[in-house]
């Protein structure tokens, strides 16, 4: 089986079950960035030291592709999984807790950066914040279970977790933000 098929050239794309649409369509937009951000945790699974986040990692690019499934089968008679549900929202903040009982609390704004595994973190974490943005913009339009919107929104505080545990974990301290210095 050849990788290319030739039948995007026009600028469409195929839906599970649901025909063609445009490939700037809100939902190949929607699962499109969801692809995005489990690439962008292969990135961070490959910079992490720690067999305990990467282990979380993989857990989550699991449940990241179930979610780009979701989105890109509008109709669920097409569904071959579950939708996103509360659980898996409610098993992203056990990761939360538990990785962050390792910090101390949080007084400031910390900027983005430390050491490299951190600064992947971070850029996984606005990337997260981007596919949020457009599974919203989705579902204004087409509503959606409410789980798929919070696991996004649970995922991006738990990469800015997982982006301070790695600077910790280093010994290299978050540089915090002081505010306009004008």
């Amino acid at each position: 089986m050849k990788i290319y098929t030739r039948r995007g050239d026009a600028g469409e794309t195929d839906l599970f079950g649901s025909g063609r649409v445009a490939k700037d369509h809100l939902r190949v937009e929607a699962y499109g960035s969801v692809d995005e951000i489990n690439a962008t945790l292969g990135m961070c699974t490959a910079a992490t030291a720690h067999d305990d986040v990467r282990q979380a990692l993989e857990e989550i690019q699991r449940a990241l592709f179930s979610l780009g499934a979701y989105l890109a089968t509008p109709e669920a008679r097409h569904r071959s999984g579950p939708d996103p549900a509360e659980e898996d929202v409610a098993g992203l903040e056990v990761l939360i807790d538990r990785f962050e009982a390792e910090l101390p609390p949080l007084e400031r704004f910390v900027l983005p950066g430390g050491t490299a595994s951190a600064a992947a973190f971070h850029l996984a974490r606005t990337v997260c914040r981007r596919a949020e943005r457009c599974v919203v913009a989705l579902h204004r339009r087409e509503p959606l279970v409410p789980a798929a919107i919070g696991y996004l929104n649970r995922l991006s505080d738990l990469l800015f977790v997982l982006a301070r545990l790695e600077n910790r974990r280093a010994g290299v301290p978050d540089v915090e933000w002081e505010g306009s210095r004008g």
